[in-house]
């Protein structure tokens, strides 16, 4: 299939990206990898496509108030590569499992957060990181957390005449470790089930906080706060009972051509497991270095 008619502008500025949004029929073209296949299939019909690109202020990327700010018009393909990113292990184990080369070379990481695919892996790490995301629209300008920001399965709280400015990601601080796993059938593909992990600790190597945030499990990323779970065990194989019942609690999508809802669970038990323990050996590493 084709595109249904549709108009294009690029402002230069963002009151004219506003302006174009107002009435709701516009949409905001960035990179276009998750929009031109929703348009190409006619899952989507707007009337006017906004490009975003030629505003100067949403290609902004770099480290600003303690954390790694990503404007909209910012390449994934540059974020992996910025040396500023460094501030933010995680992005940089995430990154590569983001499709493939060529798509992160077009794609934006704000896109990715509006596009809200449950097996996307920017989501689910600006989830466990609790990055904050920044809406301007009729209302203002809001900042909200990205767990609150993703609704449901492709749907965001920003509303047709807003527009995401940017995200920022916490950086890392001393004593904090991650994680980042995912099975596909192919690298590239959006994941089976998928684990991002966070964990800090103190100077003594003591566990003082452990969130994980499971993607391709649910209708969006799921996060839980499991410090309790990490501090009874360690080790993976210690780790598995725990993150096998808590699998059981998140892990509710259906089973498809690709693997049954158990299977993902068990993906998601095994993955889980693994990546706490690896992100608390991180963490004590990192104890006098970040």
């Amino acid at each position: 299939m084709k595109a249904a008619p549709f108009a294009y502008v690029r402002p230069g500025s963002l009151d004219d990206v506003l302006g174009e949004l107002a009435g709701g029929d516009g949409k905001v073209l960035a990179g276009g990898q998750s929009l031109v296949p929703v348009l190409a299939m006619r899952l989507g019909r707007p009337g006017t496509l906004v490009d975003i690109t030629a505003v100067p202020e949403l290609g902004e990327l770099g480290v600003r108030d303690g954390g790694l700010r990503v404007g909209a018009a910012v390449r994934q393909r540059a974020v992996e590569h910025d040396p500023a990113a460094r501030a933010v292990p995680l992005i940089g184990m995430a990154m590569p499992f983001v499709g493939h080369r060529e798509l992160r070379s077009r794609g934006t990481v704000c896109g990715s957060l509006a596009h809200a695919d449950p097996a996307a892996e920017l989501p689910a790490v600006a989830c466990c990181l609790d990055a904050r995301i920044e809406l301007i629209g009729p209302a203002g300008r809001r900042t909200i957390p990205a767990a609150e920001f993703v609704t449901g399965a492709m749907s965001t709280a920003a509303g047709p005449e807003d527009l995401l400015l940017s995200v920022t990601f916490p950086a890392a601080a001393a004593g904090e470790g991650h994680g980042f796993a995912e099975i596909a059938r192919r690298h590239g593909d959006f994941a089976l089930a998928g684990v991002v992990t966070r964990v800090r600790v103190d100077r003594d190597g003591a566990v003082t906080g452990a969130r994980l945030t499971g993607f391709g499990i649910s209708d969006r990323a799921v996060t839980r706060e499991v410090t309790p779970l990490l501090r009874e065990a360690e080790d993976e194989h210690g780790l598995r009972p725990a993150t096998a019942a808590l699998a059981e609690e998140v892990v509710d999508t259906g089973g498809d051509t690709h693997g049954s809802t158990g299977y993902r669970r068990r993906l998601f038990g095994v993955l889980a497991a693994r990546e706490l323990s690896r992100a608390l050996r991180r963490a004590r590493d990192r104890r006098e270095t970040a």
